[in-house]
């Protein structure tokens, strides 16, 4: 008489390229609601739409021409955009004195305020070396000569673009 072989037990197969290939039921069948996809203005060019949305750049530039207003000198926007998760500009604006750096910070303050912006943080308004007001998306420097070359976020921020703003 012949012995039958006992059929062994299927094994398992390893998670791999095959198991993408699985059907499973939808979220949407399961009664969850339906994702739609985000949709872009329609005949809005990339550049356009990324223009549309700087609403901080019209900010910035208030922060250079309230700085201005107080004589500041050596004013420069740097579009931090891409490069820093914590703003999309820095200011930054030179101050002849400890007293006229407070003046730039005041005068930037009592601008934006005016339009509606609220500040965030304020940092070395005691010293007048280096003042540094935080809106969120526009971040002020007000330095005294010293701390600017000292400090050097030019420097640092090399890759960002930048323009100077004139009085």
């Amino acid at each position: 008489m012949r012995k039958t072989a006992a059929k062994k037990p299927a094994r398992a197969r390893p998670p791999g390229p095959h198991a993408s290939k699985r059907v499973r039921p939808s979220a949407q069948a399961a009664g969850a609601p339906a994702r739609r996809k985000a949709s872009r203005p329609r005949g809005a060019a990339d550049g356009q739409a990324r223009e549309e949305k700087d609403l901080a750049r019209p900010r910035a530039l208030e922060v250079a021409r309230a700085g201005l207003d107080k004589k500041a000198e050596d004013v420069l926007v740097i579009d931090v955009r891409g490069l820093s998760s914590y703003a999309d500009y820095f200011v930054l604006m030179t101050a002849d004195s400890d007293r006229q750096a407070g003046a730039i910070a005041d005068a930037v303050d009592e601008k934006l305020k005016a339009q509606g912006a609220s500040k965030v943080g304020v940092e070395g308004y005691e010293s007048g070396r280096w003042i540094l007001i935080d809106y969120g998306d526009v971040v002020a420097h007000v330095f005294n000569r010293e701390a600017r070359g000292f400090y050097d976020l030019e420097g640092l921020w090399a890759d960002a673009p930048r323009f100077t703003v004139e009085g």
